[in-house]
């Protein structure tokens, strides 16, 4: 084992490896509970050595490194912008967005049935589904879709010469 892979990780280079594994679980390449597994390892891993063993298996994440494909962490914030926030979103929200518009649907599905076979307005009940929920999932998701674009507009590129000073490599 090299001497690098001995160095004690940062946190931040412990978040750098669990934005390369959101990217991979977004690509298709792990399952979710190989990335909720390898996410709880990256964050309770000590050394480089420790974080490398978790995407060794993984294809390179950088442009200079691999295939040219830009992982999502590297998109400028012109490109960024062009997507929806529903894209910005970690795979559990968007589990948790797609069940509540599911149970919204069938509630307003259910409401209109009624309504149309009872000949007379009903009270709008479906709204006490949506929204107290909708509403959870909204202060939930705004941020984490601000943060999210916030990182990726201020992170450095991984091979930049601030990503390989002396300092980091152990020189």
């Amino acid at each position: 084992m090299g001497d690098r892979e001995l160095m004690r990780a940062s946190d931040h280079e412990r978040q750098q490896v669990v934005d390369r594994l959101q990217a991979a679980l977004e690509e298709g390449r792990l399952k979710m509970e190989e990335f909720t597994e390898r996410v709880g390892l990256a964050y309770q891993a000590v050394t480089y050595g420790d974080l490398a063993r978790l995407h060794a298996d993984l294809p390179p994440a950088s442009p200079e490194d691999g295939p040219r494909s830009v992982p999502a962490s590297v998109v400028s914030p012109a490109v960024a912008a062009k997507g929806s926030a529903f894209a910005d979103l970690s795979a559990p929200l968007k589990v948790l967005w797609t069940i509540w518009l599911v149970a919204v649907s069938i509630n307003v599905v259910v409401w209109v049935l009624v309504a149309g076979t009872s000949g007379h307005f009903i009270y709008p009940w479906p709204l006490w589904v949506a929204g107290p929920y909708g509403a959870a999932l909204l202060a939930v998701s705004v941020p984490v879709v601000h943060s999210r674009r916030s990182r990726r507009v201020a992170a450095p590129f991984p091979h930049s010469k601030e990503a390989n000073s002396p300092r980091q490599l152990g020189s």
